[in-house]
């Protein structure tokens, strides 16, 4: 049963959503009136890029948030993520190496915007093999978190070193793409956003319960008969797949899968996963669409604004740990 405080927050969350989503479709150089949203008129088309520009935020506020709620729930350590994890950074070295070397191959805009996808999804999911391979032979599971600062710092010499030879074209494309250019996203886009992200919900809806068992213990999670090894696969799939695919459209938005959940934890009992998952998805989804708001007013690219706002509370919940 779902408590009432629990409830009242859902709800202020929910009226906050809809206020900043309102908010969000009156941002931009040139003022709307209701009717350009719903008829035809010479300012449609900006319009839908608003309206696409919203959907976009919902999505990455309800995906980045659950896939580190995933990993952090997993490894029982708050800064766990995919951007710390080095998973982000992976997946942006994938479609790095695909935008600096297919620029000479003529596919349809579907197709590659397909291909990014692929690419984003098919390094992030490497790697969280590689990760959950190699977690078993550290006692201490915060190692991960060196492990993947260390892949982090790899990916980002390898797509310097293709930015110092790619050619011009290839380089804006690329610098585009990593600056999160949330009004560059087409509605086909949104649509292909929102099957890999209800499928990558689907798969973390599986994992909620075995990961409460989890969190007592590896041997009382086996004695209430949690697989442990799927649970693993789960994990891999649900948080890869929601974090790659945000990645893959709108370029690496860092910090949000670490943060999100810390405020959530604060604000709600932390052992309550199911509420959890509720409202990292609701306060993601708020504090996505107000960056996006920001970055409109300020033309700042999305993940600067993410790493700005990121960066100091990470390093409280570090004061705040080593205070413990």
């Amino acid at each position: 049963m779902m408590s009432k405080r629990f409830k009242i927050l859902c709800l202020l969350l929910v009226a906050a959503i809809i206020l900043a989503a309102i908010l969000n479709l009156n941002t931009g150089f040139l003022s709307l009136s209701f009717q350009d949203f719903f008829q035809v008129t010479s300012q449609s088309q900006i319009a839908e890029i608003r309206v696409n520009r919203v959907l976009i935020m919902l999505l990455a506020g309800i995906s980045i948030p659950t896939s580190g709620f995933l990993m952090q729930e997993y490894f029982q350590n708050p800064l766990a993520g995919p951007d710390i994890l080095g998973i982000t950074s992976i997946a942006s070295l994938s479609v790095a190496f695909y935008i600096f070397f297919s620029h000479d191959i003529l596919l349809p805009e579907f197709l590659q915007n397909s291909f990014i996808s692929l690419a984003a999804i098919g390094g992030s999911l490497a790697l969280m093999f590689i990760l959950l391979s190699i977690s078993n032979k550290f006692q201490d599971k915060s190692y991960l978190i060196i492990f993947g600062f260390l892949i982090s710092a790899f990916a980002g010499a390898i797509v310097s070193l293709l930015q110092f030879y790619a050619e011009n074209q290839s380089l804006k494309n690329y610098i585009l793409w990593s600056f999160g250019a949330n009004n560059m996203v087409s509605r086909n886009q949104v649509y292909v956003l929102f099957i890999l992200i209800i499928t990558g919900l689907f798969l973390c809806f599986k994992t909620i319960k075995p990961l409460i068992g989890n969190s007592l213990g590896t041997s009382y999670a086996q004695s209430l008969g949690v697989n442990l090894k799927h649970l693993k696969l789960l994990v891999i799939a649900a948080s890869s797949l929601l974090s790659a695919s945000i990645t893959a459209f709108l370029g690496p938005i860092l910090f949000i899968g670490i943060i999100v959940p810390h405020f959530c934890r604060l604000i709600y009992n932390p052992s309550k996963l199911w509420q959890q998952w509720i409202l990292n998805m609701f306060l993601g989804m708020l504090i996505m669409l107000l960056f996006s708001v920001i970055a409109e007013k300020t033309q700042i690219p999305l993940n600067v604004i993410s790493s700005v706002f990121g960066i100091p509370v990470i390093l409280m919940m570090l004061l705040k740990q080593s205070k413990v």
